[in-house]
């Protein structure tokens, strides 16, 4: 799943679980001492035979399940996992054919039914057969429905399912655990006028009056419940072919030109990575299904053979095309794709080891981007997602890559910043340690011996171990058994053109300077400028000797995750040379400078220096990173005029240059990370107030009413925020009379959002009070309720507490808690950490308080950040001059 993450503290949530129980694993034959489960692990499904017949008008489902089963020991009673589904006739049918009706027992807190038949039931197969009907939701989870304006004018409706992590229960009656893989044969009845899509191609189509067929599907191979996929609607499909297998894209009708560039793009990792995991893609297609809409929990997910996408992350729209919109589709698909072998074809046994898809899915689209798009410096990225799980990982309520999960609630809120990007740091870190061949020699193995079957992290780290002969458990261990950052200070003396670094390992946090330090085994290298690396595995102090003297980098090309500390004098020969650096390791120096001064651990100077000398040559990503601090600083600066100004001069002195060099349009054979930063620059320069930027995006908004080429569609997103953002009460009405209008539903939805990212506070209250209504969009109300929290975070708190159940059912099931935490956390208010504590007491259990306990604690930290490192801002700002 590539999920709705950004660079910040924020984690997820659904579900209702009964109490855990500890088990022994199917897997692949081997025994797995314990694994977490919901359900007695007496029987175990083979094969689900489904038939659903949907009514979209309706909003409801009727659905019929043969499920072949194996008892493997006496039991009285088969329980099995369902939510939100009336159950009707139950039968058990014994392999000589003999039925016996079933009485069925529904326990809607733990989402389970429980079938008795009145005798103990013996050991043997058997064929559990289950009549039962379900609702069609509006949000992202189950089976659900997503309304949209056809190309003809026509209000359409489209169907669509979401699992993971634990909805299968509402299309089934399910073991909806990942641990039991079973195979599945789903047929539907549907309008015989509209395409039906699952996992597999269809292998018959028959008439079943009234204007609809029966329509079957192959038979899957052995997988998951959360990986099943059904969809339907007024759909195109486009096909390619690559490595044997057919290549589809699935977008609703009048919208299949705009997937042209993800179906190419798709048939050229294909091929790719069936070599580089060693093991070809197993299923005869792989599609990928766009959707209108959006979800506050995730953006695609891998479904096997069926991934399903956002069109936002899938179609390239025209009227918004850019740079950016091409690689979110291509990282997107490369992330779904790399989850059809980590995730799909070999599954975690339960979701302690969540970031064996997600971690190794995000490590897999940086190698992929690197290989088909290195004009994309796709390392910079890497380095950029870094430093989202720092922000998290830095915090008192961390957790551990690997941490014991007992409920669906605390799984879905594992879907974090600390799974996909510290996962994906991580393995990036052993990757370097091990070799780069080493390692794909361990993700061959991997995938042959576990193929169609369950694992835990310890069974990769035997294949590593295997094929490189380094200590990988042990590093592993370390950063994905505990929680927190390695902190490696350094100092060294240069003589005789070596320099000799002196190593001590700490622990960087935001907001726990007397916390005893943890320990790790650290992969260090360093090297001067242009030099070749030395390298040693740190454990609490070391030495490591540099060839040549001034400036020398540790974590040089930063494929490791902590964070380094020089003494004065280090740092200080490093800004000296700070233009000389590789662009990798220029963002690592200034992120780690910027975390370091925000915890009160450098001076707030020494980052401020970096951003003002920053060569205007540099590389896009890096000048995007420093541009990003003083939109960081600016938002500590409301409530102090002189400081606010004083960073508006400084941003429009450092880049309005660049962006006059860069000019307000796409130049021929300009690098393509130019139009990134081109926008970027737009955007924030707006975001800090410079004069000039939002005369310009106002003049160039106005202008495109008669001249649509007014606005480039790489920028358009950046002036209609600068404009969104200084709206008065017109220009916020044009801006919804243009949503309203708009045929577009990528450009529709995007315009009802930027409704919200209004500056002026009677604004927001209409923009709040739109979201409620029907107008914006099921799947847009709570984008507007989030955009609203970007400049009134307290506002945007206060009125979900006000309409909390309006406001819920305007999001998935997985979305809840996590969506009200964010909409607080940039808060600067003490107030609203009281309003979180009294929100949480009263409507969170305690599995489902992470994402408000770490809302809270960044809160707490922004606090000591106003209040304690702004005054060095504010004085380093006056004697540069701004």
């Amino acid at each position: 799943m590539k999920s709705c993450l950004v660079f910040a503290v924020a984690a997820l949530l659904a579900g209702v679980a009964a109490p855990a129980l500890a088990a022994s694993s199917q897997g692949d034959g081997g025994a797995i001492d314990t694994v977490t489960t919901q359900l007695p692990r007496g029987v175990r499904p083979t094969l689900y035979d489904i038939t659903v017949t949907p009514d979209a008008a309706a909003m409801t489902f009727a659905g019929q399940a043969k499920i072949s089963i194996e008892v493997l020991k006496p039991v009285k009673a088969i329980t099995l996992q369902a939510a939100d589904l009336a159950i009707g006739k139950v039968a058990l049918i014994s392999g000589g054919g003999k039925a016996g009706a079933g009485k069925v027992s529904v326990d809607a807190k733990s989402q389970t039914a429980s079938f008795t038949f009145g005798d103990t039931i013996a050991p043997g197969r058997y064929t559990l057969a289950i009549d039962y009907g379900g609702k069609i939701n509006t949000q992202a989870y189950g089976l659900f429905a997503l309304d949209y304006d056809a190309a003809d004018g026509t209000r359409k409706r489209a169907l669509y399912t979401q699992f993971e992590n634990s909805d299968a229960r509402r299309f089934v009656p399910s073991w909806d655990e990942p641990f039991y893989k079973a195979t599945f044969r789903l047929k539907a009845i549907v309008p015989s006028d509209e395409m039906a899509v699952s996992n597999l191609p269809i292998t018959s189509r028959v008439p079943a009056g009234e204007g609809r067929t029966l329509v079957t599907f192959g038979t899957s191979p052995k997988m998951s419940t959360y990986l099943l996929f059904f969809g339907l609607g007024d759909f195109e499909r486009a096909t390619t072919r690559a490595a044997g297998t057919e290549i589809g894209v699935i977008a609703k009708r009048g919208s299949l030109s705009q997937a042209e560039y993800a179906l190419n793009e798709s048939a050229k990792i294909l091929p790719w990575y069936n070599s580089y995991f060693g093991t070809p893609y197993p299923l005869p297609k792989l599609d990928n299904i766009a959707a209108p809409g959006r979800s506050q929990f995730f953006g695609a997910m891998e479904n096997w053979g069926a991934i399903f996408t956002f069109e936002n992350a899938l179609l390239l729209d025209p009227k918004i095309a850019s740079n950016r919109s091409r690689k979110l589709i291509f990282t997107d698909a490369a992330h779904e794709m790399a989850h059809q072998w980590f995730g799909d074809l070999v599954t975690m046994s339960w979701w302690d080891d969540l970031w064996l898809n997600e971690g190794f899915a995000s490590w897999m689209e940086g190698r992929a981007t690197a290989h088909f798009h290195p004009e994309w410096h796709p390392e910079l990225d890497g380095v950029e997602a870094r430093e989202g799980a720092m922000a998290q990982d830095a915090l008192v309520t961390t957790h551990p890559v690997i941490h014991h999960v007992d409920t669906v609630e605390e799984a879905s809120q594992a879907f974090d910043n600390i799974t996909y990007n510290k996962g994906e740091a991580v393995i990036g870190m052993l990757e370097a340690y091990t070799g780069s061949d080493n390692w794909r020699a361990g993700v061959r193995s991997y995938m042959k011996r576990h193929a169609y079957a369950n694992t835990v992290t310890d069974d990769l780290w035997r294949e590593m171990e295997a094929a490189s002969g380094k200590p990988i458990a042990q590093i592993a261990h370390d950063f994905t058994l505990q929680p927190g950052i390695p902190l490696v200070k350094v100092s060294g003396r240069c003589a005789s053109g070596v320099t000799r670094l002196a190593l001590e390992q700490g622990e960087f946090t935001r907001d726990r300077s007397g916390k005893t330090p943890l320990s790790w085994h650290v992969p260090v290298a360093a090297a001067a400028v242009g030099g070749t690396p030395s390298e040693v595995l740190l454990t609490g102090r070391g030495t490591l000797d540099v060839q040549g003297c001034g400036a020398i980098i540790a974590n040089v090309g930063q494929t490791g995750y902590y964070r380094v500390l020089y003494t004065p004098e280090l740092f200080g020969a490093i800004g000296r040379s700070f233009g000389r650096l590789a662009p990798v390791d220029q963002m690592g120096v200034l992120n780690d400078a910027i975390a370091l001064g925000f915890a009160g651990q450098q001076p707030m100077s020494d980052m401020l220096d970096l951003a003002r000398n920053l060569p205007s040559d540099s590389q896009a990503q890096v000048i995007e990173a420093a541009a990003g601090l003083i939109d960081t600083l600016h938002s500590y600066a409301k409530d102090a005029p002189h400081r606010e100004a004083g960073l508006t001069r400084l941003a429009a002195a450092r880049f309005l240059p660049v962006l006059e060099r860069l000019s307000w349009s796409p130049k021929a054979g300009e690098p393509v990370t130019d139009e990134d930063l081109r926008s970027s620059l737009i955007r924030i320069l707006g975001q800090v107030g410079e004069p000039s930027v939002i005369a310009e995006a106002r003049q160039r908004f106005v202008g495109s009413a008669g001249d649509p080429a007014a606005i480039d569609p790489s920028v358009r997103k950046a002036i209609l925020s600068v404009v969104a953002q200084h709206a008065d009460q017109a220009t916020w009405d044009k801006l919804r009379a243009m949503a309203q209008a708009e045929t577009s539903a990528q450009v529709k939805a995007y315009l009802y959002a930027l409704l919200g990212a209004t500056g002026s506070a009677d604004l927001a209250d209409q923009a709040l009070a739109l979201a409620l209504t029907d107008e914006p969009g099921a799947t847009s109300s709570a984008e507007i309720i989030r955009s609203v929290s970007g400049e009134h975070p307290e506002k945007a708190l206060d009125f979900v507490l006000v309409h909390y159940d309006a406001v819920m059912s305007k999001l998935d099931s997985s979305a809840g808690t996590r969506f009200v935490a964010r909409l607080a956390s940039g808060s600067l208010d003490p107030a609203t950490i009281t309003k979180l504590e009294a929100y949480a007491r009263e409507r969170l259990s305690v599995e489902a308080r992470r994402p408000t306990d770490e809302a809270i604690a960044t809160i707490r930290y922004r606090l000591t950040v106003r209040n304690e490192r702004m005054g060095a801002v504010d004085l380093w700002l006056k004697n540069a001059g701004y």
